[in-house]
């Protein structure tokens, strides 16, 4: 019996094991997905490299978050804009196509679904940056746009 239940404990810590892997490996898989003309953007996957713009300003960059508007008024990347993947569809002409798109949310999924909607509607410079966790700078809090 207690053979039994050290296989069980086994089993289980493997399982849970596998799951966080797995969870971490899922966060990175849309992380640099880019449209044709997103590429150049790729530099700027590494968040040392993101923070260089949100302290200095690149007026054709705009950093866009496309979680909720409750959860960006809770905490974002600072110069971020929200759009919210939900909405995203109806505020494409608040979104200027000549302006090149770094594209994040909270593990990366809906920002490749962001992505998706705007390839579709005629957009080439966009970056999927991944998930809010990978910031390592302070968040801003404050109304959107």
């Amino acid at each position: 019996k207690l053979m039994a239940t050290r296989n069980g404990f086994r089993l289980i810590f493997f399982l849970m094991l596998s799951f966080l892997t797995f969870g971490m490996q899922a966060q990175n898989v849309f992380v640099g997905k880019a449209g044709k003309e997103g590429k150049s953007l790729r530099k700027y996957i590494d968040p040392a490299e993101l923070k260089k713009i949100v302290d200095q300003p690149v007026d054709s960059i705009w950093i866009v978050d496309v979680r909720s508007a409750k959860t960006f008024e809770n905490g974002h990347i600072p110069t971020a804009k929200s759009f919210p993947v939900t909405t995203i569809q109806e505020q494409l002409a608040q979104i200027p196509k000549e302006k090149y798109l770094i594209l994040y949310c909270t593990v990366g999924g809906n920002a490749q679904v962001a992505a998706k909607k705007l390839k579709k509607a005629g957009y080439k410079r966009y970056i999927n940056w991944g998930g809010l966790s990978r910031w390592p700078g302070e968040k801003e809090t404050r109304q959107p746009r």
